[in-house]
């Protein structure tokens, strides 16, 4: 299963964005990495778009065809392009686990699902890109239950607040899916019609 291994606070400096979430580091030195980091970059329009569109791939952990895919598909749906695409990154499973508390970061969500700890409406699945829809029920199933990450992770996370398309259960292990998550239920620090205007080219 392809996905990113790489260093992601020199990720994150790159862009400028925290992509982890709560990175230390990235805090400390919130400048580009290298020797001349902290020198001035002429920013034109392509790579203002080009920015934008890396910080949507690394913060939900998918890479370049995958991401070129659901730009696609985003395009052949009703509404406007660029929130369509972030709907349909916010639909994955793993994205899904994570903003409900269940896991500390969108890679830990997807170590779970790859490793069939999750089931959705009672079947086990280890896709992390496998797209929710409202009325679906996704559980830990009991054998991981008792896993320190998971566990460890509902004590940091478990309290914050769910974006309003996830009800999750913490006691149970389990989330319902309740609605399509709408753009301002989205808190990726991501400019879409850039995204949209890259493409467009």
């Amino acid at each position: 299963m392809a996905r990113y291994t790489g260093p992601m606070t020199k990720k994150s400096r790159r862009l400028g964005v925290d992509l982890k979430g709560n990175d230390k580091y990235f805090n400390k030195r919130p400048y580009p990495p290298g020797e001349h980091g902290q020198g001035r970059i002429k920013e034109s329009e392509y790579l203002l778009q080009l920015r934008e569109k890396q910080k949507a791939r690394y913060y939900y952990g998918v890479l370049e065809k995958q991401f070129r895919r659901y730009y696609e598909e985003a395009t052949r749906q009703e509404g406007r392009t660029g929130e369509n695409l972030l709907v349909l990154l916010e639909l994955r499973l793993d994205n899904a686990l994570y903003r409900a508390g269940f896991g500390r970061s969108r890679a830990e969500s997807r170590q779970l699902v790859s490793h069939k700890h999750v089931t959705v409406n009672g079947r086990t699945t280890n896709i992390p890109s496998f797209r929710v829809k409202p009325g679906d029920v996704i559980e830990i199933r009991p054998r991981a239950r008792e896993s320190q990450a998971i566990i460890g992770s509902l004590e940091i996370f478990g309290s914050r607040e769910a974006p309003g398309w996830l009800q999750p259960d913490p006691s149970a292990f389990k989330i319902t899916v309740v609605d399509r998550p709408i753009r301002s239920q989205i808190d990726a620090p991501v400019q879409e019609q850039a995204i949209v205007e890259l493409y467009s080219k």
